[in-house]
Formats: structure tokens, sequence, C-alpha cells
């Protein structure tokens, strides 16, 4: 008995539960789920507790469910894999009540697998997730739902190439536009045509053609000959060298040749060496088929004679690689050697100056009748100031050397004063050399004192002077004023007993007056009290 009560009691409540749904619920259900409208439907998506749990919904919503599984998509993503359906997906506000609400501005469609990029990203949400793109089985008969499409190109864009080419269509395009696949930067080094020099600059469809296929246009990529340049280029030799461009030519450009190693032209009997090398064809071959025979024998037979006939003799000029090389004409292979044997010989600072310097002080080069003086070249800057009888016939050798104007070896006795000591050692323009009043640097050879005054200071302000001269040479020589060859027994006080041992200073002190600073070494009395009171 007290069973039958517990069993009505617990069917009693049930059934007000189920009232209390009944009595309570929100609203209607939308479109997608009217079919679970009913009391007895509630638990299908309810807890006993009133919840909508995330596992019922995915007992239903299957694909979603095998697509978390997978980790792939919208709802596997780091922002929503978590979340309970109903925060996005909330019920019981009608029947025109739109479950799936996108945020276009803010929904990011990376978290998807598939960046939006190019034209990708200007279009509308609805121009790709139509039902015709839909691939997965599980989506294709829903028509609001957003999943199920493919990232494969094709799966949206027909093929145009029609499975001659990678289903891939970003291995050659980019996603701005089909029209230009260089934007992306397609490898065709990959391929086995690589692409260099002018050929980067050919437009594609100058070799990929377009033509019907299928009934279709399309561009042809495979089966194109190019095991040699002919099936696109005329050979314009006529195949007289054969029919392999590349010994000559290569891509950079059909007018310029190839390294002599590629192609050999010692064959034709005149060796490319120098010059020759980086001379474009067209300037020695004319025609067109460039194979004509061409006189080579000698320079003369492309190259005119510059000098114009300046080293003929007899009316004949030697060849031009009698002195030049083909490195450059600027170049010459006449040696000093050569040019000692002429009437003027290389030495010294001649050896290091230049050709032009000599044979070039014109607009054009000269070689004939060279002058032999060195007036000739020289400016003589010491004409009307050195007497002709050192200088006859402005020859300049007989002071100077070849090897620097500074180096002089003229002998100075020949003027009557010899140069001796420190005076030896000096650059002639030490003395030969001033500046004048105005600071302007003028020379003097003649008329130029030999007193040690005329060039020395005389520090002892005349003490020594006698009839209006001082005679230096006395005391001093010429290595230097320190030295002094003054003998103090030969003065008019002689030096004795302790005086022998009294220092210069202790007697001949500085002294300061209207002749200025000096040491006095004269004294008007030499008595004893002058010094000892």
């Amino acid at each position: 008995m007290k069973i039958k009560i517990f069993l009505l009691t617990l069917l009693l409540s049930y059934l007000t539960v189920i009232s209390s749904f009944a009595q309570f619920s929100p609203g209607q259900l939308s479109k997608g789920h009217a079919n679970l409208e009913g009391v007895e439907n509630c638990t299908k998506c309810h807890s006993v507790g009133n919840k909508v749990l995330r596992d019922k919904c995915l007992e239903c919503h299957k694909e979603i469910k095998a697509s978390i599984a997978s980790k792939k998509g919208f709802h596997a993503s780091v922002e929503v894999g978590t979340k309970n359906c109903l925060v996005c997906h909330n019920e019981h506000h009608g029947r025109d009540f739109q479950l799936i609400k996108i945020n276009k501005k803010s929904f990011n469609h990376t978290d998807m697998g598939f960046e939006l990029k190019g034209v990708h990203a200007k279009k509308d949400c609805r121009a790709c997730h139509k039902a015709e793109f839909v691939s997965d089985p599980n989506f294709k008969k829903k028509t609001s739902t957003y999943m199920g499409l493919s990232s494969a190109c094709l799966n949206c864009h027909s093929d145009f190439h029609q499975g001659k080419l990678s289903a891939n269509c970003a291995s050659c395009h980019n996603f701005n536009s089909f029209k230009n696949p260089k934007v992306v930067g397609f490898d065709h080094n990959k391929t086995k045509f690589a692409i260099l020099g002018k050929h980067k600059n050919v437009s594609c469809l100058k070799c990929h053609k377009t033509e019907i296929i299928n009934a279709k246009p399309a561009q042809r990529f495979k089966g194109l000959q190019f095991e040699s340049c002919t099936p696109c280029h005329k050979d314009k030799h006529e195949n007289k060298f054969g029919s392999n461009c590349k010994e000559c030519h290569s891509e950079e450009s059909f007018h310029a040749i190839k390294n002599i190693s590629s192609f050999n032209h010692d064959k034709t009997g005149f060796q490319l060496v120098g010059k020759h090398k980086t001379v474009a064809c067209k300037l020695c071959h004319k025609t067109e088929s460039m194979t004509d025979p061409l006189k080579h024998d000698k320079c003369s037979s492309c190259h005119a004679d510059y000098h114009k006939g300046e080293f003929a003799k007899k009316g004949v000029s030697p060849d031009c690689n009698d002195c030049h090389t083909n490195k450059s004409f600027a170049e010459t292979n006449f040696t000093i050697e050569r040019h000692s044997k002429l009437k003027f010989k290389l030495e010294g600072a001649h050896m290091a100056t230049t050709c032009m310097e000599c044979h070039r002080k014109q607009k054009d080069w000269k070689f004939a009748k060279m002058p032999v003086n060195c007036v000739e070249c020289h400016k003589n800057i010491h004409k009307g100031f050195i007497n002709d009888k050192f200088m006859p016939s402005e020859n300049c050798t007989l002071c100077h050397t070849v090897t620097s104007w500074k180096s002089v070896t003229f002998d100075h006795e020949k003027t009557g004063f010899k140069l001796e000591g420190t005076h030896a050692k000096q650059v002639c323009a030490s003395c030969h050399f001033k500046k004048n009043s105005i600071g302007v640097r003028v020379q003097q050879f003649e008329g130029i004192s030999k007193e040690c005054s005329s060039c020395h200071k005389d520090n002892h302000v005349g003490q020594f002077a006698e009839n209006s001269k001082t005679e230096c040479l006395k005391c001093h020589g010429f290595t230097t004023w320190k030295d002094s060859k003054f003998v103090h027994t030969s003065s008019r006080f002689k030096l004795e007993g302790a005086h022998r041992d009294v220092k210069c200073i202790e007697c001949h002190k500085q002294t300061i007056d209207q002749k200025g600073t000096y040491i006095k070494y004269k004294f008007k009395s030499i008595d004893c009290n002058s010094c000892h009171s």
C-alpha cells in the first residue's frame, strides 16, 4: 500500500514539472528547431534543472561535433571551442529569429583556417557561402549554413587550365588577379625551362599561347619545344655555326656574344685577346650573316694610322703592334730600355713621368723631333739671376740632376765662398731665396755679401767690431755657434791661478741696456777692484 502511494506521489510530481514547463515556456522556437516544440521534447535540449547542455546540442548537430573533434573550423577555434552553444545561439525568440548572427566587420575569417586576402577580402560572405560551393555532404542540404566549404581554389573557381597544371592556383596566381601570375613570383626555374636574361621580360602569352581545348580557350603549358632556340628564333646564320645558338649567344641578348670560352674565335684565324674581347661583333662583322671573310693580317687593316706617318721609314709606317698591345692603345710595349737607345735617355724622375707629359702637350701626340734640352720642357727660373759663367747655354745639368730639382751638384767654391760645416747642409733656397719687404719670395745669386752679419744676427751687439766689422770666424767655426775657438790668453786679461776655475758666467753676465739683452764680454777696466770689493 505504501509503495503505491509513493509511486502515485512521484507521478503527480512529474506531471507538475511537465505542467510547469508548459506553463512557463519563454516563447516559440525558431524555424530550425520548430520540430522540437512541445513539453515532451524539452529534455532533448534542457536538463531537468532547465539548463541547455552543450552535449545535447552536439547530439543533433553531429557535423559540428565532428569539426570540433577534428580541431578544424570556427567551432574548434580557441575563441569558440570551449563556449556553450547558447552563448551565441539563444532560443525561444520566435519563428523568425535568426540563430546565426555574424558581425562581418569584427569576424576574423583567419580562425577558419582561410585568410581573406586581395579580392576575397572585398567579397560579401554569401558570394562564397552558398549551396553550389558546399562540398561537404553533411552540409549540402543546409541552405543557411556557412560551413561545408573547401579551401581549394577549384572548389569555387573553374579550372581554366583544364587539369594541365596544379590544382593549387596560389602556386602561380595571387589573390588580386588571375591575369598576372608573376606577382606571386612563380619560380619558372623549377620547371624544365629556366627563365633567364631577356626571357624574364617576355609575356607569358608569347610562349604559352591560348588554344581551344575541349571547346574552351586554354593556355598551352605542356608539350612546348625548348631543347634548342630555333623553335622560337630564326637562325640568321643559316646553320653555318650549327644549331646550338648557346655556343655563342646567351639569354641576355643576341647582340652580346658570350665569353670567348663559349665561341672559339681562334678557329677563324684571328685570336681575340685584350680589347678585342669586348668589341661588339658588328663592328667587324658588318654583314647580316657575320661570316664573310675579313682581312686581319695587320692592325692597319682595321685601324687608321693615328700618327699619320710620323714613324714612317721610306714611306712605310710600322704596324701598331710594334709599340702597342691588344690591351689598349693607351698602353705601350715601348720599353724604357728602347727609349734609352734614343737621343734622350730616360733616367731619374723622367722614368716616373707619363708619356703624355712630354708627348702630348697639345691636342695630338707627338714623337718625332722631340726636344732634348732641359729648357725646352722646363722653365729656367734662374734666367737673369745667375751669371752665364755658372750656367752657360742654360744648361740645368751643371747644377741639377734628373733625380730631383732639389738635388744640386754645383761646386759652390767656384763662387769664392766654400760651403763648410752647417753651410754645406743647407738647401740653396736658405740663402738664395728670401721674402722681400712686401712678403714676395724672390731669388738672389749675384751681389750676396760673404760677411757673417749679412745673414746672421750679431748677438754680441758689436762688442767685437773692428772698424764697424765683426769677424765671427775669430771665435766661431761653421759647425755650431756653441763651439768657440776663442783663447782667453789672447785677451787683455789672461786667466791665471784661481781664475782658471771660475765659470765664464761668473764674470760675463747677462746685461740689459739700451743695446738690448746680451752677454757682456768687453769691460772698460780689468782692475781687480772691478770685480772684487
